[in-house]
């Protein structure tokens, strides 16, 4: 269901949220936001793969005699 932009709220202060700025309410918290993605404070979740998967995936394209 879709968010109504008339409520919206910053994620980082949950304060109304600025047209100009959307999703956030400010400058300070978009500019805050993004230094949290430069700075490696987020991470996207992904789901580990145990080590045959890994040694599969890391010969794709070479052949039996290592080309």
């Amino acid at each position: 269901m879709p968010v109504n932009l008339k409520h919206a709220r910053c994620p980082l202060c949950k304060a109304p949220t600025v047209r100009e700025f959307r999703p956030f309410c400010s400058q300070g918290c978009r500019d805050r936001d993004l230094i949290g993605w430069i700075n490696e404070d987020y991470a996207i979740p992904a789901r580990s793969t145990d080590a045959d998967e890994l040694q599969k995936s890391s010969d794709y394209g070479v052949d039996s005699e290592g080309r």
